[in-house]
């Protein structure tokens, strides 16, 4: 028995005896997928067990089995770790601790029957977390580290028919660990495919596409670079061409909107591989990135590789849905933070057309606690493992057109290894400009980026007002982390939009992030950072994405899709027309139908199509209306416009909403209550109208003869993830200063009820314990003898600082399930997240109001109410008002940490709120703006209250 050190994993090399990486190819050549059950057994350090498992014969019949690809602690064996920049280990590079997991994974496999006797054979590893060491039939190939990348052994001598004994051994820590600390699940295992290749005689190793187009002519020149010498055909062209030799052709041009790819045929003596050709050309120029010649806004995402159940071990299936829920939802552009994808994730955003920015596997984050000191990324020693990821990434993507530009990595300082990785890129491909945020002097990059910037912050950039070096104010800027997608938000996503279209140098951004990564969990739904027992970790910073864990869409997917809808529709309901822009780079409107619905009180009274022409990019027209229907009934009413695909595309169905528009046409009446009933008192009870009042406290019994509890003024909220703010922040972080006010506490001091001749009065004061200020609060009740009118007048008592969460009405109803409502919907909005809000009527059951963010808090609200149904009540609203309804506290919403502690209780509280403070984006970016903050200040609102229809709770 012997043991092998572990210096190769805390060599700071990449690791030996892999092959040189090259471009991610199909081809003829035979090839064996070698993923499926794998024996597995894990040892506590990297030293615990010998090397003799990797020898053939050994018997491992007594060990466990993983699935490949997979991560062994999502298998049950060990547990996963989350942290979001913090090393889970200490920090002394390049050395990781003594109990370090580690996996031995053994697969024997038999050749197929047909498998080619001559030639070679690559042994190819996909993914494999942090440090592997190969053997195959006893023979060790060597050990590699870098998580994402691909790595291949020469293995063609060592294969025999039958019985090959494939050994790995996988090490969750490594000095590759120190180079990957990426804000998501520390998760090792083998988690992409491993797949044995043929390599024929005179096969290609290695190939280059340069497929260029000429906006100018319309023409394309294609040059395919091989190691071996061969032809290149492509059908659809008339081409046929030895490699290396250019040639002119006209071509449609790949976009991410028009993703035009022709089929082509490398074919040298011994392989055919096919090629997948997009012509394009993206420069830097004239301060702006431009693809084919044009200026490009980016509508992106940061991607994520996540599975609820399976981690980063994606499926086709899974990353094909990603791309399609992305187009749909009119994105146009990722970040595939922070390190390479899947390759199949690439065909896919090559086919049906993504722009995208491609990470190399790269992320010292941890080194910002010790002020940068001892970086990898500043030392000469990483300088070649830097160059090997870069390496990998280039030559693995650089054929795909889908990718326009390279990024170093992500927040990892600065230094002579992120030099020498742009030099390298530079050099292999100077096709493709260079990204790095973490370059504020921009010496190494070719446009100019930043993370959760501030909208003022953005504008001054996009007026050229932000000084900084002269070469970084000659460059185009995005901002590739945005809008942090964490809980309830983002919000002011549609306030950074009118920035990005409003300055040529501002092209887009990169909402962080697309997913939740929710682990799914048997007792609570779905774990975040600390559910695992991680004696460091970040909690459910991990679960800030615009898809929850199950790729449900969130209403923050809903609202971004509607902000960056690619057709915007506006208009003037007196004038009866519709102004259409185009907002798309590159694409007509003559994939799109129009049509038209006039609204009155949120029912359709007439419909029909619209005559648009098909305007090119950036162009708009005045398209007039047709005349209000005949015999319209009188009400508020709205014309609703919307662009909807007129054909089947590879990425949706015909009629397919891309974009709508919503016109007022006339306003909307305001309800009115004449004040004739008398308060009658008795036995304890006032009587007004439809309502009984205790006679002590003036708090409604019933209303309409539904019986109602607790209803008084409410401020507080379940603090959203926004409102708490991220602890590093030092700006206002809402939710810490409303606990420390006792907002969440608030009491209520009844001053006086008073029965007078047309109203119920009662005076209270509401306040938080141990503090001065207040609010006082009137609620003031009428009724015509049918129906009930409460007004609150509130005004603020002493030095209010903050806004206020909420400002609105609670009470608890005894029976609701079923909730109509003619306002804003379907989803969710707030004041900062209310643009894909549509004027209508709707209808849900009270658990479908609920948004099921992975934690807990405030969250369900619809705008814009002009009235609601629910518990056999109508209530109308002047002006319209925020509607919340669950069958559980605020306080217990507060309280849970995941959805599995929220119980449903007998009572449905009722939230009628005259207004909310903004969402924001502060777990990690900014504030809510000051125009959606609640201030406290004198306000009165009004609620109308009736029976419904059948005087019972609704049903639908």
């Amino acid at each position: 028995m012997s043991f092998r050190p572990t210096a190769y994993v805390e060599d700071v090399s990449p690791g030996s005896g892999a092959l040189p990486p090259r471009a991610h190819a199909s081809s003829d050549a035979p090839s064996l997928s070698l993923n499926g059950s794998w024996r597995f057994r894990l040892s506590d350090t990297a030293d615990a067990e010998d090397d003799s498992f990797a020898a053939e014969g050994y018997d491992a019949g007594d060990w466990a089995e993983v699935t490949v690809p997979g991560h062994w602690v999502l298998q049950g064996h060990g547990s996963p770790v989350y942290t979001n920049h913090l090393y889970p280990f200490p920090v002394d590079p390049p050395r990781v601790p003594t109990e370090n997991p580690t996996g031995d994974h053994l697969r024997v496999f038999d050749l197929p029957a047909d498998w080619p006797a001559g030639g070679g054979a690559v042994l190819r590893f996909d993914g494999v977390e942090s440090c592997a060491r190969v053997w195959l039939n006893g023979t060790e190939l060597g050990d590699f580290k870098g998580s994402r990348l691909p790595h291949e052994f020469a293995v063609g001598p060592l294969l025999k028919p039958a019985g090959n004994v494939l050994a790995v051994r996988v090490h969750q820590w490594s000095a590759g660990s120190y180079l990957e600390d990426q804000d998501q699940w520390w998760l090792p295992g083998i988690f992409r495919d491993v797949t044995l290749l043929h390599r024929p005689a005179d096969g290609v190793r290695d190939f280059f596409v340069h497929a260029s187009y000429d906006h100018v002519s319309g023409t394309g020149t294609l040059r395919v670079d091989s190691d071996v010498p061969g032809r290149v055909t492509v059908p659809d062209l008339g081409v046929d061409v030895a490699t290396g030799e250019p040639v002119t052709v006209p071509v449609e041009p790949w976009t991410a909107e028009t993703p035009r790819l022709y089929d082509g045929v490398l074919a040298t003596a011994g392989e055919r591989v096919r090629l997948r050709i997009g012509f394009r050309t993206v420069a830097v120029a004239d301060g702006l990135i431009k693809v084919n010649g044009r200026p490009v806004l980016f509508k992106g995402v940061n991607r994520h590789e996540w599975h609820p159940q399976r981690g980063r071990a994606l499926d086709p299936e899974t990353m094909r849905e990603d791309v399609l829920l992305m187009k749909r939802h009119n994105i146009n552009a990722v970040r595939t933070s922070h390190y390479p994808p899947h390759p199949a994730f690439l065909d896919l955003c090559d086919e049906y057309g993504l722009w995208v920015i491609d990470e190399c596997d790269l992320e010292t984050h941890g080194f910002t606690e010790q002020g940068w000191r001892d970086n990898p990324v500043d030392d000469d020693r990483w300088t070649p493992a830097l160059l090997d990821r870069a390496a990998r990434m280039v030559e693995r993507d650089k054929n795909h057109p889908s990718v326009v530009i390279w990024s170093l990595g992500n927040e990892a300082g600065t230094g002579r290894g992120l030099t020498a990785m742009a030099e390298w890129i530079h050099g292999r491909d100077p096709s493709r400009p260079v990204h790095y945020e973490g370059d504020p002097d921009c010496r190494d990059t070719d446009l100019y980026s930043r993370m959760y910037a501030s909208h003022a912050e953005v504008e001054r950039i996009g007026r050229g007002l932000d000084g900084g070096p002269r070469r970084r104010r000659a460059l185009p800027f995005i901002l590739c982390e945005y809008a942090h997608a964490m809980g309830n938000g983002p919000g002011g996503l549609a306030d950074y939009q009118r920035l990005f279209e409003r300055h040529d140098r501002l092209q887009g951004g990169f909402v962080w992030e697309w997913i939740d990564h929710g682990i799914a969990h048997p007792e609570l739904g779905y774990a975040y950072g600390g559910d695992f027992g991680e004696e460091l970790h970040d909690g459910n910073f991990v679960c800030d994405g615009l898809l929850f864990p199950d790729r449900r869409p969130s209403p923050g997917l809903i609202e971004y899709q509607k902000v960056i809808e690619p057709v915007v529709l506006t208009g003037d309901g007196t004038a009866g027309t519709v102004r259409v822009a185009n907002g798309y780079d590159f694409a007509d409107l003559s994939a799109l139908a129009f049509s038209w619905s006039y609204e009155v009180e949120g029912e359709p009274v007439d419909s029909g199509t619209l005559s648009v022409p098909a305007l090119a990019p950036g162009e708009s027209a005045e398209v007039k209306l047709p005349a209000v229907p005949a015999g319209a009934p009188a009400g508020e009413a709205h014309w609703t416009v919307r662009a909807r695909l007129a054909a089947d595309t590879p990425w949706a169905p015909r009629d397919h909403v891309v974009a709508w528009g919503q016109i007022p046409a006339s306003a909307r009446p305001v309800p009115h209550v004449a004040a004739t009933a008398r308060p009658a008192a008795g036995d304890g009870v006032l009587t007004l109208g439809p309502a009984e009042f205790d006679a002590r406290t003036g708090a409604p019994r019933t209303i309409c003869g539904v019986p109602v509890t607790g209803l008084r003024l409410d401020v507080w909220r379940a603090t959203t993830d926004n409102d708490d703010g991220a602890a590093w922040q030092s700006d206002l972080r809402f939710g810490l200063l409303w606990r420390e006010l006792g907002l969440h506490r608030m009491r209520h001091r009844l001053d006086a009820v008073e029965p007078g001749e047309d109203a119920l009065t009662v005076r209270t004061r509401v306040a938080p314990a141990a503090r001065e200020l207040g609010l006082s609060t009137v609620y003031r009740w009428t009724s015509d003898g049918d129906r009930l009118r409460l007004t609150v007048s509130t005004v603020p008592d002493g030095d209010w600082t903050v806004p206020l969460p909420r400002l609105g009405i609670r009470f608890g109803l005894p029976a609701a399930d079923r909730v109509r409502w003619y306002g804003g919907g379907p989803g969710e909005a707030y004041p900062d997240t209310r643009t894909a809000a549509r004027i209508g009527r709707w209808q849900s059951t009270v658990d479908e109001l609920q948004t099921p963010y992975v934690r807990p808090q405030e969250n369900g609200a619809r705008i814009d109410v002009r009235w609601a149904e629910l518990g056999g009540l109508r209530i109308e609203g002047d002006p319209a008002f925020f509607l919340t309804a669950r069958r559980w506290t605020t306080e217990q919403l507060d309280a849970a940490a995941h959805r599995t502690d929220l119980v449903p209780g007998p009572t449905v509280w009722v939230n009628l709120d005259h207004g909310q403070h903004g969402i924001g984006s502060q777990s990690c970016g900014p504030a809510p703006l000051p125009r959606y903050h609640l201030r406290a200040e004198p306000a009165e609102f009004s609620f109308v209250f009736s029976p419904t229809d059948n005087g019972s709770p609704t049903s639908l």
